[in-house]
Protein backbone atom coordinates (compact mmCIF):
# COMPACT_ATOMS: atom_id res chain seq x y z
CA UNK A 1 0.00 0.00 0.00
CA UNK A 2 2.87 2.16 0.68
CA UNK A 3 4.79 1.80 -2.27
CA UNK A 4 1.64 2.16 -4.51
CA UNK A 5 1.20 5.46 -2.28
CA UNK A 6 4.84 6.60 -2.86
CA UNK A 7 4.58 5.96 -6.82
CA UNK A 8 1.44 7.47 -6.86
CA UNK A 9 3.23 10.55 -5.64
CA UNK A 10 6.15 10.11 -8.07
CA UNK A 11 3.67 10.27 -11.05
CA UNK A 12 2.08 13.73 -9.54
CA UNK A 13 5.12 15.26 -8.85
CA UNK A 14 6.98 14.19 -12.34
CA UNK A 15 3.10 15.62 -13.58
CA UNK A 16 3.79 18.95 -12.12
CA UNK A 17 7.37 19.22 -13.67
CA UNK A 18 6.65 18.69 -16.82
CA UNK A 19 5.25 22.06 -17.51
CA UNK A 20 8.11 23.82 -16.07
CA UNK A 21 10.51 21.56 -17.84
CA UNK A 22 8.97 21.61 -21.59
CA UNK A 23 8.84 25.21 -21.31
CA UNK A 24 12.40 25.44 -20.24
CA UNK A 25 13.08 23.03 -23.17
CA UNK A 26 11.27 25.01 -25.59
CA UNK A 27 12.18 28.69 -24.91
CA UNK A 28 15.69 27.92 -23.49
CA UNK A 29 17.47 25.25 -23.85
CA UNK A 30 16.80 24.58 -27.55
CA UNK A 31 17.56 27.90 -28.68
CA UNK A 32 20.87 27.48 -26.70
CA UNK A 33 21.76 24.39 -28.52
CA UNK A 34 20.52 26.43 -31.84
CA UNK A 35 23.08 28.96 -31.10
CA UNK A 36 26.25 27.05 -30.08
CA UNK A 37 25.34 25.36 -33.60
CA UNK A 38 25.52 28.20 -35.68
CA UNK A 39 28.68 29.36 -33.41
CA UNK A 40 30.63 26.26 -34.77
CA UNK A 41 29.35 26.42 -38.59
CA UNK A 42 30.67 28.55 -41.31
CA UNK A 43 29.39 32.26 -42.30
CA UNK A 44 27.23 31.61 -46.10
CA UNK A 45 28.13 33.63 -48.56
CA UNK A 46 25.19 35.69 -49.02
CA UNK A 47 25.39 35.68 -44.72
CA UNK A 48 23.48 33.16 -42.28
CA UNK A 49 25.43 30.29 -42.27
CA UNK A 50 26.12 28.05 -44.72
CA UNK A 51 24.26 25.22 -45.85
CA UNK A 52 25.12 22.00 -45.94
CA UNK A 53 26.95 23.20 -42.65
CA UNK A 54 30.73 23.48 -42.76
CA UNK A 55 31.92 22.94 -38.84
CA UNK A 56 34.87 25.23 -37.74
CA UNK A 57 36.41 27.27 -35.16
CA UNK A 58 36.76 30.28 -36.96
CA UNK A 59 34.12 32.67 -35.11
CA UNK A 60 35.56 32.03 -31.75
CA UNK A 61 39.47 32.68 -33.33
CA UNK A 62 37.99 36.07 -35.12
CA UNK A 63 36.69 37.21 -31.35
CA UNK A 64 40.11 37.29 -30.27
CA UNK A 65 41.33 39.66 -33.21
CA UNK A 66 42.68 42.90 -31.32
CA UNK A 67 39.92 44.66 -32.75
CA UNK A 68 37.09 42.52 -31.75
CA UNK A 69 38.85 42.08 -27.93
CA UNK A 70 39.89 45.71 -27.82
CA UNK A 71 35.84 46.25 -27.74
CA UNK A 72 35.28 43.93 -24.90
CA UNK A 73 37.76 45.61 -23.10
CA UNK A 74 36.16 48.62 -23.26
CA UNK A 75 32.69 47.28 -22.64
CA UNK A 76 34.06 45.52 -19.62
CA UNK A 77 35.92 49.12 -18.47
CA UNK A 78 32.29 50.92 -18.88
CA UNK A 79 30.71 48.09 -17.21
CA UNK A 80 33.10 47.89 -14.11
CA UNK A 81 32.72 52.29 -13.97
CA UNK A 82 28.63 51.87 -14.40
CA UNK A 83 28.35 49.46 -11.75
CA UNK A 84 30.80 51.33 -9.20
CA UNK A 85 28.66 53.85 -9.65
CA UNK A 86 25.86 51.91 -9.25
CA UNK A 87 27.08 50.47 -5.96
CA UNK A 88 28.49 54.01 -4.76
CA UNK A 89 24.65 55.67 -4.79
CA UNK A 90 22.91 52.37 -3.91
CA UNK A 91 24.85 51.75 -0.74
CA UNK A 92 23.74 54.50 1.28
CA UNK A 93 20.42 55.04 -0.41
CA UNK A 94 19.58 51.57 0.22
CA UNK A 95 20.82 52.11 4.16
CA UNK A 96 18.71 55.19 4.52
CA UNK A 97 15.55 52.63 3.11
CA UNK A 98 16.11 50.23 5.76
CA UNK A 99 16.63 52.85 8.59
CA UNK A 100 12.89 54.31 8.13
CA UNK A 101 9.88 53.12 9.46
CA UNK A 102 7.81 50.82 7.74
CA UNK A 103 5.14 52.83 6.02
CA UNK A 104 8.02 55.57 4.87
CA UNK A 105 10.15 52.37 3.60
CA UNK A 106 7.91 50.66 1.57
CA UNK A 107 6.97 54.53 -0.07
CA UNK A 108 10.12 54.55 -0.84
CA UNK A 109 10.58 51.01 -2.08
CA UNK A 110 7.75 51.25 -4.56
CA UNK A 111 9.35 54.68 -5.67
CA UNK A 112 13.31 52.49 -6.53
CA UNK A 113 10.51 49.66 -8.60
CA UNK A 114 8.36 52.12 -10.48
CA UNK A 115 11.02 52.33 -13.04
CA UNK A 116 10.26 48.66 -14.01
CA UNK A 117 6.64 49.61 -14.48
CA UNK A 118 8.01 51.08 -17.38
CA UNK A 119 9.55 50.00 -20.87
CA UNK A 120 13.22 50.70 -20.83
CA UNK A 121 13.43 51.76 -24.72
CA UNK A 122 10.71 54.27 -23.34
CA UNK A 123 12.66 55.73 -20.26
CA UNK A 124 15.72 55.57 -22.89
CA UNK A 125 14.39 58.01 -25.12
CA UNK A 126 12.79 60.34 -22.20
CA UNK A 127 16.30 60.47 -20.61
CA UNK A 128 17.66 61.19 -24.39
CA UNK A 129 15.69 64.13 -24.57
CA UNK A 130 16.42 65.48 -20.97
CA UNK A 131 20.00 65.47 -21.85
CA UNK A 132 19.52 66.49 -25.82
CA UNK A 133 21.63 69.99 -26.21
CA UNK A 134 18.01 72.12 -26.66
CA UNK A 135 16.67 69.53 -23.37
CA UNK A 136 15.63 70.04 -19.90
CA UNK A 137 18.77 70.32 -18.41
CA UNK A 138 20.70 72.25 -20.37
CA UNK A 139 17.91 74.74 -20.17
CA UNK A 140 17.48 74.34 -16.88
CA UNK A 141 21.44 75.31 -16.68
CA UNK A 142 21.08 78.17 -19.06
CA UNK A 143 18.06 79.55 -17.28
CA UNK A 144 19.75 79.34 -13.75
CA UNK A 145 22.92 81.36 -15.67
CA UNK A 146 25.10 78.38 -15.06
CA UNK A 147 26.14 77.52 -18.28
CA UNK A 148 26.38 79.90 -21.68
CA UNK A 149 26.75 77.70 -24.01
CA UNK A 150 24.44 74.31 -24.20
CA UNK A 151 26.46 71.35 -22.79
CA UNK A 152 27.34 68.54 -25.30
CA UNK A 153 25.66 65.76 -23.12
CA UNK A 154 24.44 63.02 -25.98
CA UNK A 155 26.55 60.54 -28.21
CA UNK A 156 28.93 59.88 -26.31
CA UNK A 157 30.81 58.06 -23.55
CA UNK A 158 29.67 59.98 -20.86
CA UNK A 159 26.38 59.49 -21.82
CA UNK A 160 25.81 55.68 -22.26
CA UNK A 161 27.49 56.15 -18.80
CA UNK A 162 24.60 57.97 -17.44
CA UNK A 163 22.02 56.11 -19.71
CA UNK A 164 22.82 52.52 -18.49
CA UNK A 165 23.59 53.79 -14.35
CA UNK A 166 19.78 55.41 -15.23
CA UNK A 167 18.54 52.50 -16.24
CA UNK A 168 20.18 49.72 -14.02
CA UNK A 169 20.26 51.67 -10.94
CA UNK A 170 17.12 50.00 -9.19
CA UNK A 171 18.77 46.49 -10.06
CA UNK A 172 21.66 47.63 -7.48
CA UNK A 173 19.46 49.21 -5.27
CA UNK A 174 17.12 45.78 -4.20
CA UNK A 175 19.55 43.48 -3.55
CA UNK A 176 21.64 45.49 -0.94
CA UNK A 177 18.08 47.09 0.84
CA UNK A 178 17.75 43.40 0.99
CA UNK A 179 20.64 42.03 2.55
CA UNK A 180 21.09 45.43 5.00
CA UNK A 181 17.26 45.42 6.30
CA UNK A 182 18.48 42.13 7.66
CA UNK A 183 21.51 43.51 9.16
CA UNK A 184 21.70 43.30 13.27
CA UNK A 185 22.56 47.13 13.41
CA UNK A 186 23.22 46.52 17.08
CA UNK A 187 26.23 44.94 16.76
CA UNK A 188 27.59 48.58 14.83
CA UNK A 189 26.43 49.79 18.86
CA UNK A 190 28.65 46.94 19.94
CA UNK A 191 31.93 48.54 17.92
CA UNK A 192 31.50 51.66 19.40
CA UNK A 193 31.16 50.82 22.64
CA UNK A 194 34.65 48.79 22.20
CA UNK A 195 36.01 52.26 20.78
CA UNK A 196 35.59 51.42 16.95
CA UNK A 197 35.02 54.63 15.17
CA UNK A 198 32.09 54.64 13.10
CA UNK A 199 34.31 53.90 9.77
CA UNK A 200 35.86 51.15 11.06
CA UNK A 201 32.80 49.59 12.43
CA UNK A 202 31.46 49.66 8.83
CA UNK A 203 34.58 47.83 7.43
CA UNK A 204 34.83 45.86 9.57
CA UNK A 205 31.44 44.45 10.83
CA UNK A 206 28.57 46.29 8.73
CA UNK A 207 30.55 45.82 5.12
CA UNK A 208 31.47 42.10 5.91
CA UNK A 209 27.56 41.14 7.32
CA UNK A 210 26.05 42.74 4.18
CA UNK A 211 28.67 41.76 0.88
CA UNK A 212 26.54 39.37 -0.28
CA UNK A 213 23.96 41.97 -1.09
CA UNK A 214 26.90 44.10 -2.78
CA UNK A 215 27.69 40.82 -4.69
CA UNK A 216 24.10 40.54 -5.77
CA UNK A 217 24.02 44.27 -6.79
CA UNK A 218 27.52 43.54 -9.13
CA UNK A 219 26.37 40.78 -10.62
CA UNK A 220 23.13 42.03 -11.34
CA UNK A 221 24.23 45.01 -13.10
CA UNK A 222 27.89 44.23 -14.52
CA UNK A 223 26.49 41.62 -16.71
CA UNK A 224 23.29 43.03 -18.69
CA UNK A 225 25.90 46.23 -18.54
CA UNK A 226 28.21 44.93 -20.61
CA UNK A 227 25.90 43.07 -23.03
CA UNK A 228 23.53 46.49 -23.43
CA UNK A 229 22.95 47.41 -26.45
CA UNK A 230 19.80 49.49 -26.57
CA UNK A 231 21.30 52.30 -24.42
CA UNK A 232 24.74 52.31 -26.37
CA UNK A 233 22.86 52.68 -29.22
CA UNK A 234 20.44 55.47 -28.65
CA UNK A 235 22.94 57.58 -26.08
CA UNK A 236 25.67 56.92 -27.94
CA UNK A 237 24.25 57.41 -31.25
CA UNK A 238 26.33 54.48 -33.50
CA UNK A 239 29.71 56.21 -31.95
CA UNK A 240 30.20 53.80 -28.54
CA UNK A 241 30.77 50.58 -29.90
CA UNK A 242 30.31 47.75 -27.17
CA UNK A 243 29.99 44.05 -27.45
CA UNK A 244 25.99 44.28 -27.46
CA UNK A 245 26.11 46.39 -29.94
CA UNK A 246 28.26 44.48 -31.69
CA UNK A 247 26.36 40.97 -31.38
CA UNK A 248 23.51 43.26 -32.79
CA UNK A 249 25.13 44.26 -35.83
CA UNK A 250 26.29 40.98 -36.83
CA UNK A 251 22.75 39.23 -36.73
CA UNK A 252 21.43 42.51 -38.29
CA UNK A 253 23.53 44.45 -41.17
CA UNK A 254 26.90 42.12 -41.20
CA UNK A 255 24.53 38.90 -41.54
CA UNK A 256 27.36 36.87 -39.76
CA UNK A 257 25.24 34.91 -37.56
CA UNK A 258 28.31 32.37 -36.23
CA UNK A 259 30.37 35.38 -35.37
CA UNK A 260 27.32 36.53 -33.30
CA UNK A 261 26.43 33.63 -31.75
CA UNK A 262 30.36 33.01 -30.76
CA UNK A 263 30.40 36.31 -29.23
CA UNK A 264 26.70 36.02 -27.34
CA UNK A 265 27.91 32.12 -25.69
CA UNK A 266 31.23 34.11 -24.64
CA UNK A 267 28.80 36.59 -22.38
CA UNK A 268 26.81 33.78 -21.24
CA UNK A 269 30.03 31.63 -20.16
CA UNK A 270 30.43 35.43 -18.08
CA UNK A 271 27.07 35.29 -17.11
CA UNK A 272 27.53 31.95 -15.49
CA UNK A 273 30.77 32.96 -14.06
CA UNK A 274 28.86 35.66 -12.30
CA UNK A 275 26.04 33.48 -10.91
CA UNK A 276 28.89 30.84 -9.68
CA UNK A 277 30.29 33.83 -7.83
CA UNK A 278 27.21 35.16 -6.58
CA UNK A 279 26.31 31.95 -4.86
CA UNK A 280 29.64 31.10 -3.00
CA UNK A 281 29.67 34.67 -1.84
CA UNK A 282 25.95 33.55 -0.41
CA UNK A 283 27.37 30.57 0.80
CA UNK A 284 30.46 32.49 2.93
CA UNK A 285 27.89 34.93 4.32
CA UNK A 286 25.70 32.32 5.66
CA UNK A 287 28.54 30.58 7.36
CA UNK A 288 29.84 33.67 8.67
CA UNK A 289 26.42 34.35 10.11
Amino acid sequence: MFARTGKKRSFQLAGLLIPGTAWLWLFFNIPLLIVLFISFVERGRAGGIKIPPVFTLGSYQQFFDPLYLGIFGHSVRIGVVVTFICLLVSYPLAYFISRRDTRVRNTLILLVMIPFWTNFLVRTYALKQVLATEGLLNFALSSLGIIAQPLDLLFNETSVIIGLVYGYLPFAVLPMYASIEKFNFSLMEAAADLGASPARAFWRVMLPQTLPGVVAAFVLVFVPVVGAFITPDIMGGGKVEMIGTLINRQFGVARNWPFGAAISLILMLLVLIGVIAYFRSGEEGRRAL
